[in-house]
This record gives structure tokens, C-alpha cells and sequence, in this order.
């Protein structure tokens, strides 16, 4: 998992509230059995005109021009700015693979669903919560400025916006060493190995049988 310590980026504005896990990944990608190949699809039946399905080459496909992904100001965002609620409905992992994968590496919204706002830990991305006056006030910045970018320092536990402003958001001690340092769920349980080798080693020796193997 890619660390993430200060990110500087493009912010693009979805201003929707309740957006679900269907909307940022439909279920018809579902069905793939990679875990790789659908940042092409984030919110795909806003971005496109068409039904999209898994292994379409989206560059033929006629989009939504009126859609924020699809505007030439936003081209290249690595933060999204939302609305309330981001990420609710089914708890499909595929949602945070999908941005990941288009190339957003935060988001900043006033809540996120729980499942989601933990997948995206899990997946190297950030979701900061900040309050709904602070979030409109970015709104109003982003629309009003091209090219607008934000500062997120994780370290210091803080977004930084162009004047200078400081906005501080919370994020728990564990998630925050994880990202910091590129740690999955997989690399924390191989940081015990040591441990659990001792572990099991112990156990054998005090209890033999469990290394029979039953036919």
C-alpha cells in the first residue's frame, strides 16, 4: 500500500449528499474477479451516456460532459470534496479500489458511512471529516477558482488551504501509523511473525497431537 504523508492536489467538487457505493462503483462490475482495472469505471453511469460493463475500453464511450470528472478543470484531482453521508449502501471494498485507482488519494466530506470510511484506510485512502461550514466554504473556493488545490499533512493531522487557512481533522492513532507507513491488514499480521512462530512452536511442544493429521 502506497504511504501517504503530505499529499498536494487538484480538489474536484461532488456536490451530492447520500452518495452510495452503487453510484461510485456500479454492481455489474462487480463480477470481476481482479482487483484491479476500475478507476475506469468510478461513478461510471454519471460519467457516461451509455450502460458501461466490466472489460470496456472507456475511451470509446460518449460521456457525461455536464458530469465534474469530465470537465477540463478537474482533470488530474487527487482529492474529492462531497457531502454528507459519502460512501453509504452496500459495503463493497470495490468503492475505495475504484478511487484509488482513478487517482484520488483523499477525500474530504462532513461524514462518510462507516464501512466505507474504514475500506478506505484499509486501501491507502484518506477520508477526512470536517464540519459542514468548513466543507461549504470549500465548495465556494473550488467553484470559484481554477486549478484549486489543498494541502493534507496526515502527520500533522491537518488540511491546508491555498490563503493559508488550517483546517485540523481527527483520525485514530493506529490508522494514522498504518498510512503513514504503507501498512495493510496483511503487513500488521507479518510484523508479528516473530510472535506467532514462537506462538506455535509453543503450542506444539505442549500439545503434540494437533500436528496429527486426520485422514
Amino acid at each position: 500500500m502506497q504511504p501517504f504523508t503530505v499529499h498536494q492536489g487538484i480538489v474536484a467538487p461532488l456536490d451530492r449528499q447520500n452518495v452510495d457505493t452503487d453510484a461510485i462503483i456500479p454492481k455489474q462490475f462487480l463480477k470481476s474477479i481482479k482487483r484491479t482495472g476500475f478507476g475506469q469505471n468510478l461513478f461510471d453511469e454519471w460519467r457516461y451516456l451509455d450502460h458501461g460493463e466490466p472489460d470496456t475500453d472507456g475511451s470509446s464511450r460518449p460521456v457525461n460532459p455536464d458530469f465534474v470528472l469530465n470537465q477540463a478543470r478537474y482533470q488530474g484531482a487527487s482529492i474529492l470534496l462531497a457531502q454528507r453521508n459519502f460512501g453509504c449502501g452496500s459495503s463493497r471494498e470495490h468503492a475505495p479500489w475504484a478511487l484509488v485507482q482513478y487517482g484520488f488519494r483523499a477525500l474530504i466530506a462532513p461524514s462518510f458511512a462507516d464501512i466505507f470510511y474504514n475500506n478506505s484506510f484499509k486501501n491507502g485512502l484518506l477520508p477526512i471529516v470536517l464540519s459542514e461550514f468548513e466543507v461549504a466554504r470549500l465548495f465556494d473556493e473550488v467553484h470559484a477558482f481554477i486549478g484549486y488545490q489543498l494541502t493534507v499533512d496526515l502527520a500533522e493531522q491537518v488540511v491546508v488551504a491555498p490563503d493559508g487557512r488550517r483546517m485540523g481533522f481527527e483520525v485514530e492513532p493506529l490508522r494514522k501509523r498504518c498510512l503513514l507507513n504503507g501498512l495493510d491488514d496483511i503487513d500488521l499480521t507479518l510484523a508479528q511473525a516473530d510472535r506467532i512462530r514462537a506462538f506455535e512452536a509453543e503450542r506444539l511442544a505442549t500439545q503434540p497431537w494437533l500436528a496429527n493429521t486426520i485422514v
